[in-house]
């Protein structure tokens, strides 16, 4: 697209299907770098990845010709295809419906990626379910609980 400039950041997060703590430290790595590469491929570009057991944070500086739905589609297909056919779990793996996806200004992106980074540290003081809570409130996203993902405590 000829003359056409953005600067759109995203911060991307779903969970595992049924919450299921399924993401264990010995691939969570190379499922990173695998999404990051669906990221890149659609021309997009990660900025901070971290997946937890059971949820994934993703901070990208989204290109303009792709919906964020449309990538976020893209991302879990693709990765749950990639763990499946690799065998990389003893079950099989789906991401849960729906994502959270909040947009940030460029002055904002350097504390978004520390946040990212430090989700094991967060997570042992707020639960996936209070910090998805707290950032659809921060965002003043209306939203109905009972359509919230799959909270299992």
């Amino acid at each position: 697209m000829a003359n056409t400039y953005t600067q759109l950041y995203i911060h991307l997060i779903f969970a595992v299907h049924g919450r299921e703590r399924l993401i264990r430290e010995s691939i969570r790595e190379r499922l990173q770098q695998y999404i990051c590469g669906i990221v890149r491929e659609k021309h997009h570009k990660p900025l901070a990845i971290y997946c937890m057991p059971d949820h994934l944070h993703l901070l990208i500086g989204l290109h303009p010709d792709q919906a964020i739905a449309d990538l976020v589609r893209d991302i879990k297909s693709s990765s749950s295809m990639w763990l499946n056919e690799n065998r990389l779990l003893p079950t099989r793996f789906a991401w849960q419906r729906g994502y959270g996806a909040f947009s940030y200004a460029r002055s904002q992106v350097d504390a978004v990626v520390q946040y990212i980074q430090r989700q094991p540290a967060h997570h042992a003081r707020v639960s996936f379910r209070e910090e998805y809570i707290a950032l659809l409130q921060k965002f003043a996203v209306e939203y109905d609980e009972r359509y919230v993902f799959e909270w299992i405590e």
